[in-house]
């Protein structure tokens, strides 16, 4: 009786290779967007006026120290996808409530409120969120979730002053996190 040869090898090697050159786009590929709940997979009704910013995001890396938040400053109104960075690389303007473990990500950002009133800071996904004004912790006043079937998970409202805060990020199990900030309504 004859045997048959397998195929095995070179089908593996030819997967191999394939993963291989695959590889470095993947690398640089976006996360994917969470999945939206099975009643919102029709479509989104569209955001409000206010939230309009989100839809498009702009791109910005968090800063990781104090002196370097003027590269890192929010728009009202404009959506940013943030770079973050490695927990133990951010020297935060004030030691977070929840810093997050060493493989944890964060960073900070800079606003300039316009006028003094109440602000709302959204994000896509989990992580730890401060307000630092004057060298100290700014309490919220309002947390909520996002529209249904939006991918705003957080919105959290703070009542700052006419001047330049800061937002920092912690404890993310992201590398990336959307944030935007508005006027509260």
């Amino acid at each position: 009786m004859a045997s048959a040869r397998p195929f095995v090898i070179p089908s593996l090697a030819a997967l191999l290779v394939g993963l291989a050159l695959s590889a470095p786009a993947l690398a640089d590929a976006p996360p994917a967007a969470a999945p939206l709940p099975p009643d919102c997979a029709a479509g989104a009704p569209p955001l409000p006026e206010a939230l309009r910013g989100w839809a498009v995001p702009a791109h910005m890396a968090a800063a990781g120290t104090v002196s370097a938040l003027d590269h890192a400053v929010l728009a009202p109104g404009q959506a940013v996808m943030l770079a973050l960075r490695a927990t133990p690389d951010v020297s935060y303007a004030l030691q977070p409530d929840e810093p997050g473990g060493t493989v944890s990500s964060g960073g900070m950002v800079a606003f300039d409120a316009p006028v003094a009133g109440t602000y709302r800071v959204m994000l896509n996904a989990r992580a730890w969120l401060d307000v630092v004004r004057g060298g100290s912790a700014v309490a919220s006043t309002h947390h909520e979730h996002g529209p249904a079937c939006s991918s705003i998970g957080k919105m959290v409202d703070f009542a700052l002053p006419a001047g330049r805060a800061i937002i920092q990020l912690s404890g993310s199990g992201t590398p990336e996190i959307e944030i935007m900030v508005v006027a509260a309504p």
